[in-house]
């Protein structure tokens, strides 16, 4: 070599390795230039690995040395030739095994693992694995950890060449799992370990096995590395674990118990770093997440809670966005109501939450506040039945004599507020009152203004006796509080505001004046955060006192909003776009000139990158690869671009990804349905760019974006659709219509991304979403949305209520295994989704729906059983409804079966499932073209008991008794003769007017005038309560509450009967509708 050119690459090196920034930039570029192009470079660096005694030079060239070899996937490299290349593979590992320094053996043994990317595969450096096996079961505990780290980054990349040699790699992990003098070398093997799992195959039994008898080891280790406070060791093999728990192959399951003990263990214990009880709990998390079943049916749910309840009473960090113990605990606690049946977690919760609040700690009774809070959202429904126990807690805590208590109670407030609207508007006179108090009081301020705002957005018209205290409470501290405290008190007073609606009409102007200030804020944090809430609460305002009111704001406030969007934060443009999407509502068609300045911000903000840095942004696969692998194996990709190496660059940097504007996309993707909506023909320029957008948005990694962009997606090709002048169409197979070209094309564009993306979807609320938004698009085009593409839509409804789509999917569950019945909330929310689809098919199909009913029957059948969630059963006899509302007549050879099922429904214990029992009876009643008279006093004892209720009964009782009547009216116009009148009657107007289900009205009326036609008489003794009811439904000033068409044959049956008894229509106030 010439002596001459690596004397130059040295003393280039030694100046690479300078503080100076200039001799940095003058070096590298050198090296560059006259360097690096050139082979001779590699051997070179080799030898300065070997022979310079600078440590920091050693360690560049070693850096450097790497990067060339696997230049241009090793074309440099295999410009060496055969003897160079072997001198440099049988004198690198020696030279590693010789360096004292541990920054430098790690950076070698990179170049060995870049080097055997390129010969190993290709069979040549034989000598390569007696050298790993040698020094790693060397008796020099230094050589133990270079040969089990060299292995390591071997590993990262060419697990595939190591395939055959697994059983051996097995064997020889095992003992340096248990190496008696390393920690490094046990912690470097459970990482190899982490590798090879990627590669392990689902059918390979032995392989899984032989690494199944390994974990007990592998979760030694982590606690080794816990116990000895090795918070770098711990972070690197919890990582490992994660990545175990979110493989498809079933590796950990049969070790879940004892891995979900002992990272409670770990988690719980105070003597611990925070840090690494952190990454404990989170390991933990992801456990109850991708291990579910596994938590489920070994009933885990208790245990955990019973850990994690002392974790949720310590301190938590001033800071939101600070991780704490505690804050980790309650996370889990959320994950365990979500992911697990409510039957394995409240039972077991509630009597910790009893055991904690009559604590006289205060801690104690604030963790059992929060947690009772972060569980409402997965066992609401659970919940229900028993929240008599639950509001004296709630009381009491907002009572409590410890302000963090009754803070605690804010948030478990909130919390009901959003998942049990009807039961919190029901405690008002309790809340309100004691909410108020709570403002009052500066330590508990903030709190209960977001418990309040969270109570208004529901309380709809009982906000009327408040809303005056209310108002003049936040008035004022809009103008004292400090800043956090106004921007939640701003939010409240737009809750106020959407309750109330026109009410709000006096505060309107007196609130726009205060808020107006806030829009001028430009500062970060607190000022970012009022502003953008301001422009929510206005948004609302807007809605509440309607567009003629708010016009004069119109203009100004959508200049607000343009400034909003050039400020650079991601919170503010998301307040904008919704801002855009409420104010299009308003002002709909009025809005159209703003839409050339307001479709290209969406359009931009959904096609930004979301990493950190936009010079390290990368697409979700590559950052994946770079993820698992640890290091970028080529120095330039495929056209030649410079691939970014990982020593340079903050992985954890890059992986960040920017939440906030994720969410912006989220809600930008939203707004351009909405804004198409609103708008109308005035947005078809922009269609075409919006669908392109939200298509390419269907595969995005963030599920809120995923599922923004299906909404609006099917929400342009409705509106198209509805902007083409369509024929009606008929249910059917085929179309009878021919739908518009262009609106074709868009169905055509939209459909095949959508239904490509459910194969691959792995959330359920957007698989959910994706159901409910088919069925919408079905129920208005019909049969010519999916005449080619019927049996995909039909199988992803198969799927789901077979429990088996891909979102359903657990990998430690047998395939021929049923899943079991019981259920998350959540997963019972997908169930009813599909539901909706099979139901809008039928619609669509009409009498061709037979076939299919064959299958369908017994799959929405299946989820109509006692041990069911009240969920679960309800939607199961609501679906079946539906069906026989779209087949018709169709239905007939399955009447029988039918029947049988809505009899075991009409004996349900929950209010929900009468009311859509009763329902489903009439129909098939009305439908099925068997006569079913012989069954009517049956079917009539049966809905009996749903009449028997009081006029103050819950909405869900007042619904049965509506749907009831429905029922009776559809009997009594098929077959009058089987009705015993007399009996029937009084029961049947004595439940009129209908107090909740209008859509009832359509029956019950029907058979009303048939009465009048076919037996008049019979109705006479009941002629002065039913002129009362007409008055009722017909009062211009009470909600419309029956259709244009029944109303006009109820006017005329008023002329016949004014004709007749012209006195009493007169005393009912009938006589103004003649």
């Amino acid at each position: 070599m010439d002596p001459t050119f690596m004397q130059g690459l040295h003393n280039l090196l030694v100046q690479s390795t300078s503080n100076d920034t200039n001799q940095l930039k003058a070096a590298t570029a050198q090296l560059n230039q006259d360097y690096y192009k050139n082979p001779a470079c590699i051997t070179a660096l080799a030898t300065i690995l070997a022979t310079s005694p600078e440590q920091s030079v050693r360690q560049l060239a070693a850096v450097e040395m790497r990067k060339r070899v696997s230049q241009k996937s090793g074309a440099l490299w295999a410009l060496l030739d055969q003897v160079q290349r072997d001198e440099i593979k049988a004198k690198l590992p020696e030279l590693i095994l010789a360096e004292q320094n541990n920054l430098v053996r790690h950076s070698s043994a990179r170049v060995i693992a870049a080097i055997a990317g390129i010969e190993f595969t290709e069979g040549t450096w034989p000598e390569l694995l007696p050298f790993l096996h040698q020094s790693c079961t060397s008796a020099s505990a230094a050589h133990r950890e270079v040969g089990s780290y060299i292995l390591f980054t071997v590993l990262e990349n060419i697990v595939e060449g190591f395939q055959e040699h697994l059983q051996n790699l097995f064997e020889l992990f095992g003992r340096l799992l248990v190496d008696p003098e390393s920690e490094d070398v046990r912690i470097t093997t459970v990482k190899s370990l982490g590798l090879i799992a990627q590669y392990l195959d689902s059918d390979n039994k032995n392989e899984i096995r032989s690494f199944q008898a390994l974990l007990p080891r592998m979760i030694q280790v982590i606690g080794q590395c816990v116990g000895s406070g090795n918070e770098t060791g711990a972070r690197q093999l919890f990582d490992v674990l994660e990545t175990l728990l979110i493989l498809e192959v079933p590796i950990l399951g049969k070790h879940i118990p004892e891995l979900a003990q002992f990272l409670l263990q770990c988690g719980g214990k105070k003597d611990f770093e925070n840090e690494i009880r952190v990454m404990a709990l989170n390991a933990l998390n992801w456990t109850v997440q991708y291990k579910k079943s596994k938590v489920q049916s070994h009933n885990l749910a208790g245990a955990i809670l019973e850990g994690l309840m002392p974790v949720t009473t310590e301190d938590e960090p001033e800071d939101i966005d600070d991780d704490s113990p505690s804050r980790s605990a309650l996370r889990i606690i959320d994950g365990l109501s979500t992911n697990l049946p409510p039957s394995q977690v409240f039972p077991a919760l509630r009597t910790l939450i009893l055991q904690y609040f009559t604590s006289p700690d205060p801690t104690h009774r604030r963790g059992a506040m929060l947690a009772l809070g972060v569980s409402v959202e997965g066992c609401s429904e659970f919940m229900t039945p028993l929240m008599s126990e639950v509001w004296p807690i709630i009381e009491a805590g907002l009572q409590d004599n410890d302000a963090t208590v009754r803070k605690a109670t804010c948030v478990a407030v909130s919390c009901l507020c959003e998942w049990l609207e009807d039961e919190c508007v029901a405690k008002h006179t309790v809340l309100v009152p004691s909410i108020m108090n709570l403002i009052n009081d500066e330590a508990t301020q903030r709190s209960a203004c977001t418990a309040l705002d969270a109570l208004l957005e529901i309380l709809h018209d009982v906000i009327d006796q408040y809303l005056q205290l209310i108002m003049d409470r936040l008035a004022g501290l809009l103008k004292t509080a400090p800043l956090a405290v106004k921007a939640v008190v701003t939010g409240a007073i737009g809750s106020a505001a959407h309750a109330s609606k026109e009410r709000f009409l006096p505060y309107f102007q007196p609130t726009m004046e205060v808020l107006q200030h806030f829009l001028v804020l430009t500062g970060e944090g607190e000022e970012t955060e009022l502003r953008g809430i301001t422009m929510d609460a206005i948004g609302t305002f807007a809605e509440a006192v309607g567009k003629d009111v708010f016009r004069p704001y119109f203009p100004d406030m959508m200049k607000q909003a343009f400034q909003g969007i050039e400020l650079g934060s991601a919170r503010l443009r998301e307040c904008s776009f919704l801002f855009f999407g409420v104010m299009a509502r308003v002002f709909s068609e009025e809005f159209a000139p703003y839409l050339p300045n307001v479709v290209p911000p969406l359009l931009a903000s959904c096609k930004q990158p979301e990493h950190g840095e936009e010079g390290l942004s990368a697409s979700v696969s590559e950052a994946a690869v770079v993820f698992g692998s640890g290091s970028a194996s080529n120095e330039e990709d495929a056209n030649g671009n410079p691939v970014i190496d990982l020593e340079d660059v903050d992985i954890e940097k890059m992986m960040d990804v920017n939440s906030a504007i994720a969410v912006e996309k989220e809600i930008a993707a939203d707004t351009i349905g909405t804004l198409f909506a609103a708008t109308q023909n005035h947005f078809l320029p922009f269609v075409e760019s919006c669908t392109v957008e939200l298509t390419s948005l269907l595969t995005h990694y963030y599920e809120g974006i995923r599922k923004s962009a299906t909404d609006s997606l099917l929400e342009i090709v409705r509106t198209f659709y509805d902007l083409s002048n369509p024929l009606e169409w008929q249910p059917g197979k085929t179309s009878n219509v021919t739908l518009d070209s262009n609106v074709k094309e868009l169905i055509n564009h939209a459909i095949g991304p959508l239904l490509e993306m459910y194969e691959t979807e792995d959330n359920k609320s957007v698989a959910s979403a994706l159901c409910v938004g088919l069925a919408e698009t079905i129920s208005k085009i019909g049969p010519a949305f999916f005449e080619n593409r019927l049996e995909e839509i039909c199988n992803i409804a198969i799927q789901i209520l077979e429990q088996k789509a891909f979102c359903q999917q657990d990998p430690d569950q047998d395939e021929e295994e049923e899943a079991p019945e019981d259920q998350a909330e959540y997963d019972s929310v997908l169930i009813s989704s599909a539901g909706d689809l099979v139901a809008a098919l039928a619609s669509g199909l009409g009498a061709d729906f037979g076939p299919a009913f064959a299958t369908f029957f017994p799959l929405v059948a299946k989820y109509y059983k006692k041990s069911r969630s009240l969920s679960d059963r309800s939607s199961a006899i609501g679906c079946l409804a539906e069906v026989i509302g779209g087949m018709k007549s169709a239905v007939t050879p399955s009447t029988e079966p039918l029947l049988e099922l809505f009899y075991k429904a009409l004996s349900d214990p929950d209010a929900e499932v009468l009311s859509n029992a009763a329902f489903a009876t009439g129909l098939l009643v009305e439908n099925s073209e068997v006569d079913l008279s012989p069954q009517y006093l049956h079917l009539l004892a049966a809905l009996r008991p749903l009449f028997d209720i009081g006029a103050d009964s819950p909405a869900p009782r007042l619904n049965a008794k509506d749907n009831a009547a429905g029922a009776v009216g559809r009997l009594i116009v098929r077959n009058t003769a089987a009705i015993p009148l007399d009996q029937v009657l009084p029961v049947f107007i004595g439940a009129l007017p209908l107090k909740n289900d209008y859509l009832e009205n359509r029956p019950v009326f029907r058979a009303i005038f048939h009465l009048f036609r076919s037996n008049g008489p019979a109705l006479l003794p009941y002629l002065d309560q039913l002129l009362q009811v007409f008055a009722v439904v017909l009062d211009p000033n009470g909600a419309d509450q029956v259709s244009s068409e029944t109303r006009g044959e109820l006017i005329q049956l008023l002329g016949a009967l004014n004709a007749e008894q012209p006195g009493k229509v007169q005393a009912a106030g009938l006589s103004v509708y003649l």
